[in-house]
């Protein structure tokens, strides 16, 4: 294992976290990938595995790193494990840029071809795959750096892992160019090619408004994760609730996850007609999120309706595994942590959307949104996207922040509004465009008003999902292989 370059590599991994929200610096992506092509170009497939696992070290140690206050601050596990468990997450996660890696220095290949298709290939493929292996964990696959720059412009084509291809891409030019490589002034126009196209697809208007705009209030309780379920503090978690909705004449009112913790069968049936009262009072309705459940050992995170419309609800389907699920044989690690209700049922993968508001709503909990294949398999029905979160289990990190990017793509892809209403932050109202329009403090307490609107229309990506980008970079590196095969023959 080439030390030097692995620990160059693991620092550049941790750079990238800074091109990411809350900072946001995408250009840095462009050095810190154009390192590992770089890298990746001049060693040797084993080599290169190390390398790759390196820089994920640092890539995920760096940004995933609020699994380390989830564990310990609030789920009450001793530093050295929580430590040590979220170590053990990162390093797992590490060995898909090892396999990214490892794959690419496997097909024979110019320097220029695997710079500018190969490596984006290998690592795009790769980064499908991390979304959906035991259950998918797509949090800082690399096309969320774009959002608010002009790559965005591409997201409602080939959505997220298009993104990731073409920022792998421009890294491996920048790599050419600073490589001193022939045609340095191609590549050079090429990257300005590719960032004018995304500029101007950026004003491409993919969806219509269906109808009038309508008034909204997404409702931020700011109830500490430590406080949330101790039975003295729910009569308050209550009252808090009832009165930032009583003080609105929104037509859609929205509560975060799980913003009544108990079962809604134990909830006062006085206090869910005092919310129905005043979603019918201002001619709308309420999304409420509440668990719900059939028996004792059957139970759901759930978002119900009330108002005008009839009483509809969604039950959770993307489970976070450790968080609302035990895989089997894992039943020990409960044991280690204080998660209350750990152990959802998942919700039907085929569930009607909720009309609310005169909207066809297509409502996700928590990190849902963060699988944008799922939510695209909702349209083009829904009309509006509401996501309701709980990120006071990750405290003052960057979680919060890389979800309401997350949240931002989703609505770029999709070219549909899309509501966060969250416990302690951040909630926020963001246009089809990816643009926040208004958003709350974090962990204050607060409800934000702002006019929604309804859309219609379909985008590529919600058409055809992420297969184009993932069938392309098979066909990079199958015919790659095939023109390495054949050329010695010749």
């Amino acid at each position: 294992m080439p030390s030097i370059a692995s620990l160059l590599s693991f620092v550049a991994g941790a750079a990238s976290v800074a091109a990411f929200a809350p900072l946001g610096l995408y250009p840095l992506a462009l050095v810190t990938f154009a390192w590992l092509a770089h890298a990746w170009t001049a060693h040797s497939p084993r080599q290169c595995l190390w390398i790759g696992f390196a820089f994920g070290l640092g890539y995920f140690g760096g940004g995933v790193s609020w699994v380390y206050v989830s564990l310990h601050q609030f789920g009450g596990m001793p530093p050295a494990l929580a430590a040590l468990a979220t170590l053990i997450f990162c390093a797992f996660l590490a060995l898909f840029p090892a396999v990214a890696g490892w794959l690419q220095a496997r097909v024979p290949a110019s320097a220029t071809l695997r710079a500018t298709l190969l490596i984006p290939a290998s690592w795009t493929l790769v980064e499908w795959l991390r979304s959906w292996v035991l259950t998918g964990f797509p949090w800082l696959s690399v096309g969320y750096a774009a959002v608010g720059w002009p790559l965005e412009g591409y997201a409602p084509l080939g959505g997220v892992f298009a993104l990731s291809f073409i920022t792998l891409a421009l890294a491996g030019m920048l790599a050419l160019i600073v490589a001193r490589a022939p045609r340095r002034s191609v590549w050079l126009a090429a990257i300005i090619a590719l960032a004018l196209v995304g500029e101007a697809l950026r004003h491409v208007e993919w969806s219509t408004p269906r109808a009038a705009p309508f008034s909204v209030a997404l409702l931020q309780g700011n109830i500490e994760q430590s406080l949330k379920f101790d039975p003295a503090r729910y009569e308050r978690t209550l009252e808090t609730y009832a009165r930032l909705a009583e003080d609105t004449n929104a037509r859609l009112i929205v509560f975060p996850e799980t913003a009544l913790p108990r079962f809604l069968d134990q909830v006062d049936r006085a206090y869910l007609r005092r919310l129905d009262a005043v979603a019918q009072r201002n001619g709308g309705d309420l999304l409420l999120g509440v668990p719900t459940r059939r028996s004792a050992d059957d139970f759901f995170n759930s978002v119900i309706s009330l108002g005008v419309s009839p009483i509809q609800a969604y039950h959770k389907l993307h489970l976070v595994p450790f968080g609302e699920f035990v895989p089997p044989g894992f039943g020990w690690t409960l044991r280690l942590v204080n998660i209350p209700m750990s152990d959802f049922s998942r919700g039907k993968p085929a569930q009607p959307l909720i009309a609310a508001a005169g909207e066809r709503v297509a409502v996700n909990i928590c990190y849902e949104d963060a699988f944008g294949d799922e939510i695209a398999a909702r349209l083009p029905e829904a009309t509006l996207l509401v996501n309701v979160s709980n990120v006071a289990w990750f405290g003052d990190s960057l979680a919060p922040a890389q979800h309401l990017q997350i949240a931002r793509l989703r609505a770029i892809e999709t070219a549909r509004m899309h509501l966060a209403a969250t416990n302690s932050g951040i909630t926020a109202a963001i246009d089809r465009d990816g643009r926040v329009v208004a958003q709350l403090a974090q962990f204050t307490e607060g409800r934000l008003e702002a006019n929604a609107q309804g859309y219609s229309g379909a985008t590529p990506y919600v058409r055809l999902r992420d297969w184009p980008i993932v069938l392309f970079a098979l066909c990079v590196l199958a015919a790659a292989t095939l023109v390495a095969r054949r050329k010695p023959s010749r």
